[in-house]
């Protein structure tokens, strides 16, 4: 593993940024199903408001129409008329019958187009009055309407793999949000009984798997401490202890992957600059015995998770960083903290590694340019343990070649 890491304040923004994680700041004109089954509602009434004006509007024009005619007319004479409706009749001296009904009947066609334009206009004042009230209505309405759904929501984001007891228990007439919540409880009782199954079966496991490797390093190490053994005999205990040993550390390591797979609840403030020196000083012999200098600045940066998990991370990287190097090199461990998370980083030197074989990198039994079949440096298990905790804090780990050999191993985490 290796590199020189990048400052604290620089990494990239990881991906749980609180802007898209599930339950984080949302914006507040997102297209939900609220807003559009109102934009819905509201569109839909003023559709139907917009036929229902034009109907009434031909109607009462046609109805004018067909009472158009005029109601007298004049056979003769002269006179001086006055009207509060018809401008043009008022103070005008009409010398003969025809002039004088002419204007009577351009009086009437203005009276109904002004009728007309009076309708029209306060009818487009009400439609739109209505047509606010009817958004609000219809917002009113969907947040009722989509309450149910928004307790299955809730629920959901509630559920976690070691608290599935939550249920909806929805009440109300058996329609289709009824049906989708009682499908969502059924789930949930799947899973909760796939969980407590899954939890007996590693307890079971560590207890089966411990008890005889426990039992066969005691027998081992009780032959080894017997003045009388041969040498050949001396030779092989050692030999199966090692083996025993690394049976001993497979299973402890599959155990942990195991525990390490689900969302961690009880989470407690960490100081990562701490989990780093204890992981140091649990592998300083070891680094020692190789040549491998260690080194970094190690500042404050606090997260919420289980420190015994976040421990085995810093230890598991800086072992790897340590067995994986090369002579007198050296493997540096720094912590930082920014606005929205924290990181820390473990680079080295060590070998040339093309950054095409950092794909299957932290996959269980597999190792840069072979997979897994039989070593010394460990289990196999370090960066699958690595990844599986760093997600079940909600967090990130990836892996980069370093120029001039070796990888930078970079964890980032939500504070």
């Amino acid at each position: 593993m290796a590199g020189t890491p990048a400052p604290p304040a620089a990494p990239p923004k990881p991906t749980w940024d609180p802007q898209t994680a599930p339950g984080g700041p949302r914006p507040w004109l997102r297209p939900t199903i609220r807003i559009r089954l109102t934009l819905l509602y509201g569109g839909m009434f003023l559709i139907a408001g917009i036929v229902l004006l034009s109907i009434i509007y031909l109607l009462a024009a046609e109805a004018l129409d067909k009472g158009n005619a005029l109601p007298f007319k004049l056979l003769e004479g002269s006179f001086r008329p006055t009207s509060s409706t018809c401008p043009n009749l008022t103070d005008r001296f009409f010398e003969n019958h025809e002039e004088f009904n002419a204007a009577l009947e351009v009086c009437m066609d203005y009276q109904r187009q002004l009728a007309l334009d009076n309708l029209l206009r306060r009818s487009l004042l009400a439609l739109l009055g209505l047509s606010v009230a009817a958004l609000a209505f219809g917002y009113a309405m969907a947040g009722r309407v989509l309450s149910p759904l928004g307790r299955i929501t809730r629920t959901a984001r509630r559920v976690v793999g070691s608290d599935l007891s939550r249920r909806i228990e929805l009440d109300g007439p058996d329609d289709e949000l009824k049906e989708l919540a009682d499908t969502f409880d059924e789930m949930l009782n799947r899973l909760d009984r796939a969980f407590d199954a899954q939890r007996r079966f590693v307890a079971n496991a560590s207890h089966e798997l411990r008890t005889p490797l426990a039992i066969n390093r005691t027998l081992l190490e009780v032959q080894l401490s017997d003045p009388d053994a041969g040498p050949e005999l001396t030779q092989l205990g050692k030999t199966l202890l090692a083996t025993n040993e690394r049976s001993e550390q497979l299973v402890e390591g599959l155990l942990l992957l195991a525990r390490s797979e689900n969302e961690i609840v009880d989470r407690k403030p960490v100081d990562l600059a701490e989990v780093a020196s204890q992981a140091v000083e649990q592998v300083r012999e070891e680094a020692r015995g190789k040549g491998v200098e260690l080194r970094g600045e190690r500042r404050l940066a606090v997260v919420l998770g289980n420190g015994v998990l976040l421990e085995r991370v810093a230890l598991n990287l800086l072992q790897n960083a340590v067995r994986y190097n090369v002579p007198d090199g050296w493997v540096e461990i720094s912590t930082g903290q920014w606005e929205g998370g924290a990181s820390l980083v473990v680079s080295n030197t060590g070998p040339v590694v093309p950054a095409y074989e950092l794909e299957n990198i932290f996959e269980p039994f597999r190792r840069l340019r072979s997979e897994r079949t039989g070593s010394d440096k460990g289990v196999g298990l370090g960066l699958s343990i690595v990844r599986s905790v760093v997600r079940a804090h909600g967090g990130h780990v990836s892996a980069e070649p370093r120029e001039g050999g070796g990888l930078v191993m970079r964890v980032t985490l939500p504070v």
